[in-house]
Order: structure tokens, then sequence, then C-alpha cells
């Protein structure tokens, strides 16, 4: 078992004590942690209070789908240790990471429900969205579950999505729209900028001290936005650096390798090595990526996206000062 933020995590059924339980719970993949989960999740621990029980997110590692579609290797928004870190930001008490398995997508529905969330968790009302379904194949969706909860004595209580501009949140609606670069509408679906979280790339000399205002990030195997150019927040060992970043193949200069660059814009020499974690957010999509006629006409661009990022900013500071004195 290991937590954050006072949130226990427990990686499979038999780190969870026998004395565990009651909780109130929700079960899903949770990719994204988005407002519509965030919603949910609110329900839970408001539930839970109400009830004198436990909080639990009951989650899966890997994701299903790799597990029985293999071969679409869907991308995550927010692979295991970052969804980890979002879901204990909510105030829940605990989650639970069940290993996703042949074996564990075999299990009926009544089984889950009777020798899982009953028996061993003490579940005594669990939370889910109207799209819900669990056991074998999918076999059963939220009717045959608020009856399993009814014969098991436990309350099964059926969320509404958030609907926002005509549509409900969906952790694969977020997928299309960072993928098509729309990191703005993703913003408003996940109540927070689109992030990842990597390490800066191998080989490129990055020292205890570094003094260059580039940095290249390793290669990420998960959900990353269209090429293009954007505006980032940049975030190494907890301090915040503005930054333009370029997710790209840098055809200016004849290069075929993908990579993710940013020019930090308020840089200092920073303690910075191969295995510092960095997290990049994403703010605003600026333009496509392009290939210039010479080194010289790109760096005359690349000063432009600087001072578009730069008003960016400073629009951002301003706003932010306005609600600070409202």
């Amino acid at each position: 078992m290991t937590g954050t933020r006072g949130m226990q995590i427990f990686r499979s059924l038999s780190e969870v004590p026998s004395t565990f339980g009651p909780v109130v719970a929700i079960i899903g993949n949770f990719d994204g942690v988005h407002r519509g989960h965030q919603k949910m999740i609110h329900q839970v621990i408001t539930r839970a209070q109400q009830l004198d029980a436990g909080s639990l997110a009951i989650t899966f590692n890997p994701h299903p789908a790799r597990v029985l579609h293999p071969e679409s290797r869907r991308p995550l928004i927010t692979p295991l240790d970052q969804k980890l870190e979002l879901l204990s930001e909510t105030g829940l008490s605990a989650a639970l990471v069940l290993p996703f398995t042949e074996e564990l997508s075999h299990t009926s529905a009544r089984d889950f429900a009777q020798k899982t969330l009953k028996d061993r968790l003490g579940v005594i009302e669990l939370h889910e969205g109207d799209n819900f379904r669990f056991g074998y194949k999918a076999e059963a969706g939220v009717e045959s579950l608020d009856a399993l909860g009814h014969e098991l004595g436990f309350r099964v209580v059926i969320e509404s999505p958030i609907v926002l501009r005509g549509a409900p949140i969906s952790s694969t609606r977020i997928r299309q729209l960072v993928a098509a670069g729309n990191v703005s509408e993703a913003r408003a679906l996940l109540g927070r900028p689109f992030g990842m979280v990597s390490r800066p790339a191998s080989g490129r000399g990055y020292g205890t001290r570094y003094t260059v205002p580039t940095i290249n990030l390793a290669p990420y195997d998960e959900l990353i936005p269209a090429i293009g150019v954007y505006v980032t927040w940049l975030t190494i060992d907890g301090e915040c650096f503005q930054a333009v970043t370029n997710v790209g193949n840098r055809p200016t200069f004849g290069e075929d390798s993908f990579t993710i660059e940013s020019h930090i814009l308020n840089f200092h020499p920073i303690a910075l090595s191969e295995q510092t974690p960095i997290h990049l957010a994403f703010l605003k999509r600026l333009r496509d990526e392009i290939r210039w006629p010479s080194p010289e006409a790109l760096r005359e661009q690349i000063g432009h996206d600087v001072r578009r990022a730069q008003r960016y900013f400073s629009l951002c500071e301003s706003l932010r000062a306005e609600n600070r004195s409202a």
C-alpha cells in the first residue's frame, strides 16, 4: 500500500486490510479525471461523510482496452501515476488499482458485485454513470447493477453526465480534442490544462546546472497534442516557467525526428538532470508547424510566437489581478 496527499492507494485486493469498509465507492477508468469524474467523486465524498464511511475509487491497470483490444493501443490522457495524483487531489480517502487481467475480465457481474464489492470491500453505496457496464463481456449495465445492489444490500446511485457545449464530457471526447490540437476546449472539459509528465531527452548534455532556455522532452508513449506550436507552462521541480512548445519534426532543418521542444520565456539557470520530472501543460495552440525557407525565417517566426505567448501570459495575469481585487 502507498499513499499520496492522505489518500491510501491499494494496488491489489490482497493489499486491502480485512477491516476495510464500510465505503461509498465509484468504479471507472477515470482517464483524464475530467469534470464529469470530478462531479461524481464529489458526490461520493459527500455521501461518505454523511454515512460516516470511507470514500473509494476503484480503477484498473492496465486500461482494460489494452488487454481486451491490444491492437488498438489507445493513448491515455493520464497515465496511472498522474491519474492517482489527480484522484488524491479530490479528497478521496482511498483508491484501489485492480490489475486488469484475462482472469479478471472473465469474472461475472454477480461474482464481482458480491465477492469484491460487498464481501471484500464493504461497499454500502456505489455511484456510477448511466453508461457503466461490467462483468464478463460487459454483460451487465446499470439496471443489473441496481438489482444486484438491492439483492446484496448496497445502494446504487446513477449519476447524470455533465453536458458541455452540446455533448457529454467524456474521456473519448477529450482524447479527440487533444489529438486534434484543440487544447483550449479540452481544458474546458478537463477543468484544467491538458498536461503530460516526462523527463528531459537523453544525450543532450543536461547537467546539474542547465543554462540553455530550450528543453527537449524524452519520448512519450501516451496522448500528445497534434503537431504544432503551443503556449505552455513548464513545471520543473515545483517551479513554473512560461514557455512556447513545438510538437513536431523540425522540418526547416531537414530532420525527420519527432520531438517536443520547449523554449522557456522567463528562464534562469536551473538544476536539471535526465531524471528530473517535467510537467508540461498546454494552454493555447498558436499555429501549425511549417517548413520555413531558412533558419533565419524560422527564428523570426519564433520571435513572433514568443511575443504572442508573452501577451497571452500578460493578459492572464491581468485577469487574475482583477479577480483578486474584485
